[in-house]
């Protein structure tokens, strides 16, 4: 074994941490009979060799030897190895990724299309695993020769010829998966694939199989979908809930040719997992996820149902009403895990889709009161970032929050104390009975970083904190750490418009340290505004600020003074040279400055309108709200508004904002037409897939609210004059 190994010149290439001298070292270690140093060494190939799936010049000298390994049978943990192979060799560029290549990732897209090609040229070898005797080399075969075989046909009939035959449940879950993944990599199959799948859907199998061929039709061919899948999960879920032997019993169908297509996973975790606890915590990044993935599986009669079930609603995509439906039926379960899973595949679908919740969201609420932390726990950080959408469980949560005080706030080994996600979830509803756990946490020696935020959503319910806002501010150190105590009481004071506090803020304004003083000085600078006339004591550090213009400081307290003193001669001349700045955000703060004046600021307007074909899209965005609050004109504005509407969706916000307050959305205007086409869109403007924002949903349903507003002529205020 690893002939020629040590003729490579690994030195002379490199991996993510450096010379690849270390990677011969890396292979023997996945052919070692300790079990830690394969881990070690299967570690070191994800981290260095393929690191977050990147293919380098060493990643492709391994290919023959990994093949070495998995084809000896002496070798332990080989489909670890499989599932390397499949996917150093399994990554697709399409010619839309190619097109959008730069100069120095051609060289990745080589390595890439080179391992693909090496990896294929082997995938052979995976005909002959398919049967191995290892159930891991079989569990990862399946897949591999879907990703990567050339003849799928042949793929696709060794599968169907293996299933009935496979003894484990788990290995008989990955021939469907790959079934699936020949459909979608070869589409004239797709429709052999789905006949093949609804057959396996039938009442004559069992309910694991049944489920994950249902799954995989929804992924390769929903059209195939029964009219009542979301009936048909249920039923599957509700025996899948039985006990192994009850679950055997109910699958008697299967008949004489599909005897081991019955069986049923058993519960115990059984020996090794008290020899991993034994063993302690892994240190390897594979160790930690193969613990996670065995931690959640422990105790499930069939652990692979969350896996089935996420799958299957992917595949379900925009079908929101039959999703919410399963879902629904999966929060009622007596299964804990179960109701884990669905609170958790909630959070995903409102996310992504816009619908109707409010049941959902009600059964999601009942899952606080669950004496398993875990189901409550995933349960109020859903509803956390539901904002309005969480109103369904608004008393579950006020019930939870008055229950606990003890999670009111979180402490965390590193950084600030953070409210718990209940109060978090009823602030954001604007919910006063928040209010008792924000006064305790306001008292804490370390206040929460994120307490002002949450006082933002309560609005006047508030009021009654401005008093020991005020006097924690009062008691602030002006010292290196202020930014990091004094910024959630600034948040707080800034939201309720807290004019008292002027005195307190101003000194804050006055005092700030070198380390991180500009931050607390605009967080001063803002709260002040927000105070307006109220702030009048402030008005000689305001004038005295803007005498440099031309700093994002002078900006911050030009916009203060005008909101507090009304001096539009004075502020002017300040804010134009901000136009000049050198940062873009430093300059977007002057120009929305400039459209808080209104028609005081009319001579801006030219400045303006040459911002309105600026390289940087969010000031030309603001430039035309700017514009048109300064001038009242909106035929120039409205056009650059849209613009930036189609080019990039993180602007919708702001521009339906401003098309509110226009009402320029009239009867057969191109505004309207876009409004229009945004609310007949199910599909949430800001989905992302692979990632989220905490604020997600909140900012599509504020733009939902805007477009509606805007349609119905509903205008805020207008141009300021």
């Amino acid at each position: 074994m690893f002939a020629g190994i040590d003729e490579v010149e690994w030195a002379s290439m490199e991996h993510a941490y450096g010379p690849a001298d270390d990677v011969p070292g890396l292979l023997r270690g996945l052919a070692s009979a300790d079990p830690a140093e394969r881990e070690g060494a299967l570690d070191g190939m994800y981290g260095a060799v393929h690191h977050q799936g990147d293919v380098y010049a060493c990643t492709l000298a391994c290919i023959p030897f990994l093949f070495e390994l998995v084809a000896d049978p002496g070798i332990q943990d080989r489909g670890s190895i499989v599932e390397l192979l499949t996917s150093i060799g399994g990554i697709d560029l399409d010619e839309d990724d190619e097109e959008e290549l730069d100069e120095e990732e051609i060289e990745g897209a080589a390595n890439y299309a080179m391992a693909a090609a090496a990896v294929t040229a082997g995938a052979g070898v995976f005909f002959e695993l398919i049967a191995d005797e290892d159930p891991g080399v079989r569990l990862a075969a399946p897949l591999a020769l879907a990703t990567l075989h050339g003849h799928p046909v042949r793929v696709l009939a060794l599968l169907r010829e293996r299933l009935p035959v496979e003894p484990d449940e788990e290995v008989r879950l990955a021939l469907v998966e790959a079934a699936g993944r020949v459909a979608l990599r070869h589409r004239p199959l797709a429709g052999q694939v789905a006949d093949w799948l609804s057959r396996l859907a039938a009442e004559s199998y069992p309910p694991g199989l049944r489920l994950a061929a249902l799954a995989q039709l929804a992924r390769c061919a929903p059209e195939a979908l029964p009219g009542d899948v979301v009936r048909e999960v249920a039923e599957l879920l509700r025996r899948l809930r039985a006990t192994p032997a009850d679950a055997a019993d109910a699958a008697d169908g299967a008949g004489e040719a599909d005897p081991v297509l019955t069986a049923g996973p058993g519960d115990d975790p059984g020996p090794a997992a008290d020899a991993a606890e034994e063993r302690g915590a892994p240190v390897t990044l594979v160790g930690q996820l193969r613990a996670l993935s065995a931690a959640e599986s422990a105790g499930r009669t069939a652990p692979w149902t969350a896996d089935l079930l996420r799958t299957l609603h992917v595949g379900l995509d925009d079908r929101v009403a039959d999703r919410t439906a399963l879902l629904t039926d999966q929060l009622r379960s007596p299964d804990l895990r179960q109701r884990i899973d669905a609170v958790r595949m909630s959070a995903g679908l409102i996310r992504a889709w816009r619908g109707s919740y409010e049941e959902l969201v009600r059964l999601v609420g009942e899952q606080l009161d669950s004496p398993e932390p875990k189901l409550a726990e995933a349960a109020s950080h859903v509803l956390e970032e539901l904002f309005g959408l969480a109103a369904p469980a608004a008393d579950a949560l006020a019930t939870r929050v008055a229950a606990d005080p003890g999670d009111w706030v979180k402490e965390w080994a590193s950084g600030p104390p953070g409210l718990g996600s209940a109060v978090k979830a009823l602030a954001r509803l604007g919910d006063a009975r928040a209010l008792p756990a924000l006064a305790a946490a306001l008292e804490r020696p370390e206040v929460p970083h994120d307490v002002g935020f949450a006082i933002g959503y309560l609005g006047a319910a508030a009021s009654p904190l401005a008093g020991v806002l005020r006097r924690r501010l009062g008691e602030i150190a002006l010292d290196e750490g202020a930014y990091d105590r004094a910024n959630p009481l600034l948040c707080g004071l800034t939201a309720l418009r807290a004019g008292d506090a002027a005195p307190e803020v101003l000194r804050v304004l006055r005092g700030a340290p070198e380390y991180r003083g500009e931050w607390l000085r605009t967080s001063a600078l803002r709260a002040l505004c927000s105070f307006g006339s109220a702030a009048h004591c402030a008005v000689p550090e305001l004038r005295a600020l803007i005498r440099r213009p031309g700093t994002a400081a002078a900006t911050e307290a030009a916009q203060a003074l005008w909101a507090v003193d009304g001096d539009a001669e004075a502020v002017l001349p300040v804010l134009l040279e901000g136009l000049r700045a050198e940062h873009a955000h430093e300059r977007r703060s002057a120009v929305t400055a400039l459209g808080g004046l209104g028609a005081r600021a009319e001579a801006a307007a030219p400045r303006l309108r040459a911002l309105l074909s600026h390289d940087e899209l969010w000031l030309r965005v603001d430039a035309a709200i700017a514009l048109w609050e300064v001038s009242g004109r909106a035929e120039e504005s409205v056009p650059v508004m849209l613009a930036a509407w189609e080019k990039n969706r993180a602007v919708r916000v702001r521009v339906a904002e401003c098309l509110a307050r226009m009402g320029a959305a009239g009867a057969g205007s191109d505004a309207a037409h876009v409004l229009r086409a945004e609310l007949a869109s199910a599909r949430r403007h800001n989905a992302m897939d692979g990632g989220y924002g905490s604020h997600d949903t909140y900012e599509d349903e504020k733009l939902l609210a805007l477009c509606r507003q805007a349609l119905q002529g509903t205008t805020g205020k207008g141009p300021t004059t």
